[in-house]
């Protein structure tokens, strides 16, 4: 399948700009590789055959840990990572949360590094599934509900970020949404108008 997608790489949420929703659609390679988180993949590929518009609980920390943070958190972190980082694989959107895929071992290294910076009281901690849990991954085919795929699977080795460069997106995303004026000069004398009469 060939996607288009802009200079940074990242695939459309809505088939603007010249980039297709087909970014929204798992491949058979994407299905694939889901698939290989379960204990039976081949009962879980034919549970998909049978019903491709129904979401699956996956187990983590075998194929893919999940970062899980707010949707518009999420959306900035996806963002940055294609725009200034190393990109990003999979991510989904299940009930307001983004779910944004990571390598395995990320939900255990992520909290240990978060522990040592700071950001926006505004934003949350990211919930963190690895090993031992379990996510609700979004139907095969796009379909308007709470659950459904950005970044859909498209091959059976996907790019997947790891806790380094999530925590960098984490943290640069929670900093920009807490200013302003996100591309001001940062040296730059900003005098408040407001109380002028």
């Amino acid at each position: 399948m060939t996607t288009l997608t802009t200079a940074t790489g990242y695939p459309s949420l809505d088939g603007t700009e010249g980039r297709p929703a087909s970014a929204t659609h798992v491949t058979p390679q994407g299905a694939a590789w889901l698939a290989s988180a379960s204990a039976r993949p081949e009962h879980t590929l034919a549970a998909w055959r049978a019903r491709p518009a129904t979401p699956a609980a996956l187990p983590c920390g075998t194929a893919f840990d999940v970062v899980n943070v707010p949707v518009v958190l999420g959306r900035r972190m996806l963002d940055l990572l294609w725009e200034r980082g190393p990109g990003s694989g999979p991510a989904a959107v299940h009930r307001g949360r983004m779910l944004l895929f990571a390598t395995p071992g990320t939900a255990q290294r992520l909290p240990a590094l978060l522990a040592w910076e700071e950001w926006s009281p505004a934003a949350p901690a990211p919930l963190c599934h690895g090993l031992g849990d379990a996510v609700t991954v979004p139907p095969l085919t796009a379909a308007p509900g709470p659950s459904r795929w950005l970044v859909a699977p498209d091959s059976r080795l996907p790019r997947l970020p790891g806790p380094d460069a999530l925590l960098w997106a984490f943290l640069h995303a929670t900093r920009g949404a807490a200013t302003i004026f996100p591309s001001a000069d940062p040296g730059a004398n900003v005098y408040d108008v407001s109380k002028r009469r």
